[in-house]
């Protein structure tokens, strides 16, 4: 018997039994297709990247606006992670309520993150060649906005503090994976959208760190420091780049902000949907006697 067509939203309950579902079968796709979403995935948030480092570029504009409007263009990136479909590490952190149903093995959870995370990568640093080809750097007149912005945002990423950076991390992607649950409840794209679209703002606006999305912040950076040298002579010089590096990007931003991002998806939002929603509960034992 056909089931009558349901346009309400799924409740709570019903969107923990969606994101098992969904969880599991992300555990389970082949290891080309999975790369390969990936790699649309580290691309995808890297266009929204682009859009933001536009958006963010010149001044003139009031901070918490500016934050605002960078924030609203960067949900681009999970729009067309969700609706298109990719496969994105932080949003794959909500494997975590089917591994902890019983769905998903440590082993397949693990596998699914590590080829992800690599894809992800990929599709970053494909788009920053791709970007930085296309000297966007040099956009913005009359004094190459872009690319100082561009510099300016991969510099202050690189000196963050260890802990500062997995704390920022975790609320990041406790935002990032709470509008991926929303997405749950949806029907419709245009649904998909609008529960995207508050808490995606929300975490670029309070400045919060997005490891996948640093991949390409962070590396159209060193593009530019390392590739466009006469270019950085003639427009960056007064910038204080010597915290740009390989070295303190690997270790004072992706390590812990990687670490973060685990911490927010998996543990503040998949493990406590899970606890509420789907853990095992004991039933009496009443009868006769």
């Amino acid at each position: 018997m056909q089931q009558p067509l349901r346009i309400d939203a799924l409740v709570p309950a019903e969107m923990a039994r969606q994101a098992e579902t969904v969880g599991a079968s992300k555990a389970r796709m082949d290891t080309v297709t999975m790369f390969t979403l990936a790699v649309l995935a580290g691309a995808f948030i890297s266009l929204g990247a682009v859009f933001a480092t536009s958006v963010a570029a010149g001044g003139g504009i009031p901070y918490g606006l500016s934050r605002l409007l960078t924030g609203l263009v960067f949900c681009l990136g999970l729009i067309l992670v969700i609706v298109a479909g990719a496969e994105l590490f932080t949003g794959n952190t909500l494997i975590v309520m089917a591994w902890a149903a019983g769905d998903v093995s440590t082993r397949a959870l693990l596998r699914n993150w590590a080829i992800v995370y690599l894809g992800n990568f990929t599709g970053a640093l494909g788009t920053v060649i791709l970007v930085f080809l296309a000297k966007q750097y040099t956009f913005g007149p009359p004094g190459a906005e872009v690319g100082r912005t561009a510099l300016s945002i991969a510099t202050a990423k690189c000196d963050l503090g260890f802990g500062q950076a997995v704390a920022s991390g975790t609320m990041c992607n406790a935002m990032v994976c709470l509008a991926v649950w929303l997405t749950f409840s949806a029907h419709s794209t245009t649904d998909k959208i609008l529960a995207i679209l508050f808490p995606i703002t929300g975490f670029v606006a309070a400045g919060f760190e997005h490891s996948v999305a640093n991949m390409y912040f962070v590396g159209q950076g060193l593009a530019i420091q390392e590739l466009a040298g006469d270019w950085v002579s003639a427009h960056a010089a007064d910038l204080n780049l010597s915290a740009l590096t390989v070295g303190n990007f690997l270790l004072k931003n992706l390590l812990p902000v990687t670490l973060g991002n685990i911490i927010g998806g998996a543990v503040l939002v998949a493990l406590v949907y899970w606890f509420v929603y789907l853990r095992p509960r004991r039933t009496g034992s009443g009868g006769n006697s």
